[in-house]
């Protein structure tokens, strides 16, 4: 049997990655992790064939003093120095050498009591030292997400930052890492929690007018003056999920969509933008059928690069469900870039195309054809290149790359960054504009604080200052273990 389950129990996990690797972290939070320490190192006994006694309370052993043919007891290592010990399981024999962090709570990653070894990373003596540990019966494996869920629970972040720890293992760009750095430091926790203030003293001023109604300096009916803050807050929280969509690009990606009629080298387009060979690419019009995607980074930012089916009349339901695909994609991205030979009429192209639309990039191909320039070269964002041997491509590529940066870049706290935040944030807004309507038409200060109250919840939950079970459950179970 091994250790309990409940909030005062004590859970161990690999903290690093898994596999193969130089060095390997487990780590231990809650009351036990001492006693985890004391059985795994033989703390303050001697080591299997030893009878000499404890070393000094300091914690560290004389270099003078050790030697691998002559054993020397060990001792538990002082909070937050590192120190070296053996590991032992419990018949004696030898797991490993490790570096051992002590760090008793509050301060440590979870608040509690929380124990690091630094073993050799090689799976079977990770699988041979917490096995060992299990043994003890003083801890238990962590569920996926435990130790942060914890560090949340104890105080130490807040839930914003706790997501942001998620989007920092996953961070595969430049751009993803200081976003959710940002949000880690608790940028977005301030704002929000700001914003919650405002609607906590507004419901104030509403309940003295509601329970103090006589009173000659405070008015029986709704101050308007006091919801000013509030008109305000709605025009900031309008903002906030007017950001969103750059905010959700940034963790999942700009996406970009090449489009135009078959033939024209869309998937040559989207091979020498990946530099290499994603999609097929044939003379014979209408081989593109569904939709090809590749991933780029550009400006420090993912990036998703969509080739499309040709448009044009279709000539089965295969190609025409592939020019459907196209056609979606289209509405759903957040650049388009349209692409016909270069022997075309552009305008004519444009004409055709009823989903054209500003901000959109014309491409003009296949220029190693041509022996001079087209008129429309060096218009804004019309590009003539070659996709075949690159010519004109480092234009394109630069402007892609500044299309990126702009359109993501930012100096506000990044508020919005989940679908979880837009829900809540969506709510809020509802109940502050239903305040607000409801003062203008005066429909009584207890109803005009209680959607003002919804609105503080509802902002509350996001950082989880005001939290729901099922909802932490969900959030914390998408950790890996060990985080």
């Amino acid at each position: 049997m091994g250790a309990p389950r409940g909030p005062t129990d004590t859970i161990i996990a690999l903290a690093s990655g898994s596999g193969r690797a130089g060095v390997a972290v487990i780590r231990a939070s809650g009351p036990g992790s001492a006693g985890v320490i004391r059985a795994l190192t033989r703390a303050n006994q001697p080591y299997p064939g030893d009878s000499s006694g404890p070393t000094g309370s300091e914690g560290a052993l004389d270099p003078a003093d050790v030697s691998r043919e002559t054993p020397q007891p060990q001792s538990l290592p002082q909070p937050r120095k590192a120190a070296v010990r053996k590991l032992f399981d419990e018949a004696g024999g030898f797991l490993d050498e490790a570096l051992i962090l002590w760090m008793p709570g509050p301060l440590s990653y979870t608040g509690e009591d929380v124990a690091e070894l630094h073993v050799h990373g090689g799976p079977a003596v990770v699988e041979a030292v917490i096995g060992a540990a299990l043994r003890t019966r003083l801890c238990r494996i962590a569920e996926p997400g435990e130790f942060t869920r914890r560090a949340f629970d104890s105080g130490r972040m807040d839930l914003t930052q706790a997501e942001a720890i998620g989007d920092l293992i996953d961070a595969e760009t430049e751009g993803q890492r200081r976003q959710a750095g940002r949000l880690y430091q608790g940028e977005a926790a301030r704002v929000f929690e700001g914003w919650r203030g405002l609607l906590v003293s507004a419901m104030a001023a509403l309940e003295a007018s509601i329970d103090f109604p006589d009173e000659a300096d405070i008015p029986g009916e709704i101050n308007l003056s006091a919801l000013e803050p509030i008109e305000t807050l709605a025009v900031d929280l309008e903002q906030a999920l007017g950001d969103a969509g750059r905010l959700a690009s940034v963790r999942e990606g700009f996406r970009i969509a090449i489009l135009g009629p078959p033939n024209a080298g869309k998937s040559s387009l989207m091979n020498r933008l990946a530099r290499r060979e994603a999609a097929i690419v044939s003379p014979i019009a209408g081989t593109t059928r569904d939709v090809v995607e590749v991933r780029l980074v550009l400006s420090g930012y993912p990036v998703w690069v969509a080739d499309t089916a040709g448009l044009r009349e279709a000539s089965d339901a295969i190609e025409a469900e592939g020019i459907r695909r196209a056609l979606a994609r289209a509405e759903e991205a957040d650049l388009r870039i349209w692409v016909s030979d270069v022997s075309d009429n552009p305008d004519a192209s444009r004409e055709t195309s009823s989903t054209f639309r500003e901000g959109d990039l014309r491409v003009l191909n296949k220029a190693d054809l041509l022996e001079t320039s087209p008129s429309s070269a060096g218009a804004e964002d019309v590009f003539v290149v070659s996709a075949r041997s690159g010519a004109g491509m480092d234009p394109l590529e630069r402007r892609l790359a500044e299309i990126v940066r702009e359109r993501l870049e930012t100096d506000e706290a990044p508020l919005v960054t989940r679908a979880r935040h837009r829900e809540l944030v969506e709510e809020a807004l509802a109940a502050v504009e239903r305040a607000l309507e409801g003062a203008r038409i005066g429909i009584g200060a207890e109803l005009v604080s209680e959607d003002l109250r919804l609105a503080a919840r509802s902002l509350g939950r996001i950082t989880g200052s005001i939290d729901a079970e099922d909802l932490l459950d969900r959030i914390f179970s998408q950790f890996c273990v060990g985080k």
